[in-house]
């Protein structure tokens, strides 16, 4: 299965782990939770959809890389008590919390949070000491003598051997107490993902010609050559860098991200193409509606590397813009909560402030809870700010803070709606280029597709409409289930 697959898996799983009966019991008991074992190359996600996990259901996440631990500091230490028995006292060994299951409670703790998802990486590379314990660990979930805290489910992760000298492979018995799940790089799933995440158009458009390299691990005689999930995305963020700052982009730094001389050398060449392109396309001009008939003719005319890339260039720029006004509409629906407390506040300077803690203290918990993305951290943060900046005017009368907040408030919702308007306007615009440059070939398919399945240009398309996607789309549905008319009626043989 791909990683995607793998999400929905493990989503369904600790769902479904997390179920209770009746009486508060959990419908499946601990010693029956199976460990989910994702077993895949490295480098292909498997971290990051953990997060996106935790997040998604509103629970915590701790995660661990095993190769780093000790039997001692897995179990914890051994120190001496002094216990009774039987009108003796003798000296007893205990030990220490281990610094696993300490990290869960210590979570739970500073969160709030009191289920979630312990995930242990690396968890076929423990060392020789640790190895035996772990049996017990993945059956009972006990490390030593302390046992993870129920409503925490165990979810770990693994390199096959062939990719890491430090796997030790799981006889049966082990492998009989976990849930497999073999994870494989692909492309098509990775895709979905680096759209939303931003990763550079360079990258995405370079690996839509050339799936191939998407992942790649080879042996020649001058050693291993690889070529990563994680590889491209790091790339991807230092190239935005690279560009904000001016520098050259060279093989020289691509090889230290793209581990593999051919694919190295290939990205290059195809990066200054695409820089050639964004200067010869002027994208923000046919976005803006700036669609002249040489630039028409220039697209019809071009090979199709050239279209895909020309295309993915435009729908790199709309998505993004599509990005930040949903962004932009999830803090303003949270921003009514504070702001009608301080409206029905009498003393408004007072809810104010404590608004602003509250917030503050949101956003802490949320950090600890180990499940916080990226959206949702700038989401707390631009309110932070946003409640910071309506309470630095020390001079203003009490009655007078909700009007001054609602202001600022009413100005970023009017900015919005500009914006709203000009990303319509964008859309549109695209939509008529497509249009005329190709007609109504495979390249207004592959931009209805794409705007359909990224989140950000559906939820603002659903949100605030499309004219010509909505057009565009119906017709290619009509014409998918004419096709399928026909179909049928040939094997009918009528």
């Amino acid at each position: 299965m791909n990683i995607r697959q793998a999400k929905e898996f493990i989503k369904d799983s600790v769902t479904l782990y997390l179920k209770k009966d009746r009486l508060g019991e959990y419908r499946i008991p601990v010693v029956r939770q199976r460990p989910i074992f994702l077993l895949g190359a490295p480098g292909i996600g498997k971290t990051a959809v953990m997060e996106q996990v935790a997040s998604e259901l509103g629970i915590a996440l701790v995660s661990y890389s095993m190769t780093h631990h000790t039997r001692q500091s897995a179990l914890g230490l051994p120190y001496i008590v002094t216990k009774t028995y039987d009108k003796k006292e003798r000296q007893v060994s205990e030990y220490t919390m281990s610094e696993i299951i300490a990290s869960v409670y210590e979570t739970m703790e500073e969160s709030g949070v009191k289920e979630g998802i312990l995930f242990l990486d690396e968890i076929n590379c423990v060392s020789e000491t640790l190895a035996p314990s772990m049996l017990q660990f993945l059956q009972y979930k006990t490390f030593g003598r302390h046992k993870v805290p129920e409503g925490w489910i165990i979810v770990t992760a693994g390199n096959p051997p062939e990719y890491n000298r430090s796997v030790r492979e799981f006889d049966v018995v082990t492998m009989d107490r976990l849930k497999v799940l073999e994870v494989e790089a692909d492309y098509d799933a990775w895709k979905l993902y680096a759209r939303e995440a931003g990763i550079h158009g360079a990258v995405n458009s370079f690996l839509e010609l050339h799936k191939e390299y998407f992942y790649h691990v080879e042996t020649t005689v001058k050693g291993r050559h690889y070529v990563t999930a994680r590889g491209w995305e790091d790339l991807s963020e230092i190239l935005y860098l690279y560009e904000e700052e001016g520098l050259k982009v060279t093989e020289a730094l691509v090889s230290q991200y793209i581990r593999n001389e051919k694919i190295d050398k290939e990205f290059c060449a195809y990066y200054d193409l695409y820089q050639k392109y964004k200067k010869d396309y002027h994208i923000d001009e046919i976005l803006s509606g700036s669609i002249s008939d040489a630039l028409v003719a220039k697209a019809k005319d071009a090979p199709f590397d050239e279209r895909l890339s020309l295309l993915g260039m435009l729908l790199d720029k709309t998505i993004a813009r599509c990005k930040e006004i949903m962004e932009t509409a999830a803090y303003l629906q949270e921003m009514t909560a504070p702001l009608k407390a301080v409206k029905s506040a009498g003393d408004q300077s007072e809810m104010l402030k404590q608004q602003l803690e509250a917030r503050k203290q949101l956003l802490e918990k949320q950090i600890m809870s180990g499940a916080l993305l990226p959206e949702q951290k700038r989401k707390h943060i631009r309110i932070i700010q946003f409640l910071e900046g309506a309470g630095k005017d020390g001079a203003a009368k009490d009655e007078e803070i909700f009007a001054l907040i609602k202001t600022a408030y009413d100005k970023e919702v009017a900015q919005m709606k500009q914006e709203v308007i000009t990303c319509k306007e964008n859309l549109s615009s695209l939509f008529a280029f497509v249009e005329k440059a190709f007609g109504e070939g495979n390249e207004l398919l592959v931009l209805v597709t794409e705007l359909t399945v990224n989140n950000d240009s559906a939820g603002f398309i659903a949100s605030f409409g499309c004219e010509e996607y909505q057009k565009q789309n119906e017709r290619l549905m009509i014409s998918e289930r004419t096709d399928r008319l026909v179909q049928q009626i040939r094997e009918l043989e009528l």
